[in-house]
């Protein structure tokens, strides 16, 4: 038994939320939310090397990966592997980036189910950024 971090009764150790309060995990000494979250402890110009993060916050919102790597349902960084990401080479679901291998994209060159690229594109609905905009003004011009 230990006391809770919160209301400070008696808890189990292995209580999922406190029966007085209802505090997540109350246990432990300090809680940082739901899922699995890790960042290497090199850092390049600020941020970690790699950075893992499929974690919610207390308040449930989702807790981006921020890396040189980034890996995790949302994701930003020089390279990025996620469902939602923006990176300089990406891999995900849906992707803004420079050279992008997703489902839904918008990059310099990519490969995708539907993108929109500036440079080079294959998919079978991917098209041309600058023709795109060249022939949405035109239609509304």
């Amino acid at each position: 038994m230990k006391p809770c971090r919160t209301c400070k009764k008696e808890i189990s150790e292995e209580a999922a939320a406190c029966p007085h309060c209802g505090a997540p995990y109350p246990a432990q000494a300090q809680w940082t939310g739901y899922g699995f979250e890790y960042q290497s402890p090199l850092r390049v110009l600020g941020l970690p090397l790699l950075h893992i993060s499929f974690k919610y916050a207390p308040n449930r919102k989702p807790v981006v990966a921020r890396g040189i790597v980034a890996i995790g349902q949302f994701a930003y960084g020089v390279i990025t592997i996620s469902q939602f990401g923006i990176g300089l080479f990406s891999l995900g679901q849906f992707t803004l980036s420079g050279f992008a291998l997703a489902q839904f994209s918008c990059a310099y060159a990519l490969i995708a189910q539907f993108g929109l690229y500036v440079s080079v594109g294959h998919g079978p609905f991917v098209r041309s950024l600058p023709q795109w905009v060249q022939h949405a003004l035109s239609a509304v011009i």
